[in-house]
């Protein structure tokens, strides 16, 4: 079967969550536009769900998977996805669910125009601290990086692969994957998805990674800023 669009799942002990994430999933197959596949990216679980991510791709060839050693972090999962995707377009969403893969309908409406279209929550289901940390942090990010976005936490990703495989990866970085096109004179948008609360597993995000960490990454993206490199081949012989 050839696929034009890949989605990407980072998991980490989300045994829980990975038979609702395929019941979904087989849904949203059948109303999307593009040919499409799931990735799932096992950042050294150590729980069940290695086990629980291949019984789903044995059941089913729109589901492939890769398993590192051992736990690396989300961005090097979504690096990780990045660089093994062969689709012309590739997604990201959260194994938790809170977003709903149905809304990648909402973002590919705008992929010919685009070279990201990232979600923005509306309506957000978390705690009040989780949402006033998010906005703070969102805030001071959009001070470093002027990208307008207001929300590039949002688990719902649209990316042109080729744009993806040219973001210089590092630790942190997946927060500023808007302002990594910018610099590659890529075109961004965002557009509102819906949000719900999570329903199963836990989260593995504390005060660190969500306020204190994203500050200090704010400086690793001025000095990635001012030492990007950017070119365009005209011509090859």
């Amino acid at each position: 079967m050839d696929f034009e669009f890949t989605i990407i799942v980072p998991v980490y002990n989300e045994q829980d969550n990975l038979e609702r994430i395929e019941s979904t999933f087989a849904t949203y197959f059948e109303t999307t536009a593009l040919s499409t596949k799931v990735l799932f990216v096992n950042d050294g679980s150590k729980d069940n769900s290695q086990k629980i991510i291949e019984e789903i791709c044995n059941r089913s060839p729109r589901f492939g998977f890769i398993s590192f050693k051992e736990n690396k972090g989300l961005s090097a999962a979504i690096k990780a996805g990045f660089d093994t995707v062969e689709t012309p377009l590739l997604g990201y969403i959260d194994a938790d669910l809170q977003t709903n893969p149905e809304d990648f309908n909402k973002l590919l409406e705008y992929r010919d125009e685009f070279h990201l279209i990232t979600g923005v929550r509306s309506d957000r289901k978390d705690s009040f601290f989780k949402n006033l940390m998010s906005k703070v942090a969102n805030g001071i990010r959009r001070s470093f990086t002027h990208d307008g976005m207001e929300d590039t936490g949002c688990p719902l990703k649209v990316i042109h692969t080729d744009y993806a495989k040219r973001i210089p990866m590092f630790k942190g970085l997946h927060r500023f994957l808007p302002a990594m096109i910018l610099l590659q004179e890529g075109k961004i948008i965002q557009v509102p998805v819906r949000h719900y609360p999570r329903i199963a597993g836990k989260a593995n995000f504390g005060l660190w990674n969500r306020l204190v960490g994203p500050f200090t990454d704010c400086f690793a993206y001025l000095w990635m800023k001012r030492k990007y490199i950017n070119y365009t081949i005209v011509k090859k012989g």
